[in-house]
């Protein structure tokens, strides 16, 4: 693994998380967080997306150019196909990106690309509470450690640098980041655990369709 995450360009992971354990048991697998930051590179600037599950606290991220509602469907789609189990439901604040800000009291998303990406697939779309966006606060967190593993500790010549890292951390991060949350498992562990427990709630083996460190 160490190897893995050398290829990888991560020299170091951060440190335990401060949660405590047994919140796998809390919620049922599938429910992400999503939030969205801008990172610098040389030049000009793209825009990190961020998910996270509160259950397995997998992670996934890429870098698109503009943070527009047609790059957040983008993400999710590319989200659903990475994760081996049904997302069921995804949390984000009330951007422009996610929900029309008329719409965001009614929780209606007819109109908008983000909430019709999430209905056909069977998803259910969560807004955090207005002032509140601390809700959201297990994709903001990683957001901030992302950002500290990257643009904050190395320099990127253009976004295609920065995608391939930002791309490239959550992958070691699944396969070799211990969590205190999941009683010191990595997050691959404990989904591959669950698995072996309940295969039934995925839709294919877990090997078979995370990236991973061989990838």
């Amino acid at each position: 693994m160490r190897r893995c995450l050398q290829r990888h360009g991560i020299s170091r992971l951060p440190k335990a998380d401060r949660e405590k354990p047994n919140k796998f048991k809390s919620y049922k697998i599938g429910y992400f967080h999503i939030d969205i930051a801008e990172l610098r590179y040389k030049g000009g600037k793209g825009f990190l997306f961020v998910a996270v599950d509160r259950t397995s606290k997998l992670v996934f991220a890429r870098i698109y150019r503009r943070a527009t509602k047609l790059a957040a469907s983008a993400f999710l789609k590319v989200l659903i196909k990475a994760v081996p189990y049904p997302i069921h439901t995804i949390l984000t604040d009330n951007g422009v990106q996610f929900v029309d800000r008329y719409q965001g009291v009614s929780h209606t998303w007819i109109g908008h690309i983000f909430g019709s990406t999430c209905q056909s697939n069977g998803i259910e779309h969560r807004l955090t509470k207005p002032y509140h966006p601390w809700t959201n606060g297990q994709a903001e967190r990683m957001v901030r450690t992302i950002k500290e593993a990257t643009t904050k500790s190395f320099h990127y010549a253009s976004i295609q640098e920065l995608r391939r890292h930002v791309a490239d951390w959550p992958i070691a991060y699944n396969f070799a980041k211990q969590l205190k949350a999941l009683k010191f498992r990595t997050p691959y562990e404990a989904i591959e655990q669950l698995w072996k427990s309940k295969p039934e709630a995925f839709i294919i083996q877990p090997t078979h369709h995370m990236l991973g460190p061989n990838t």
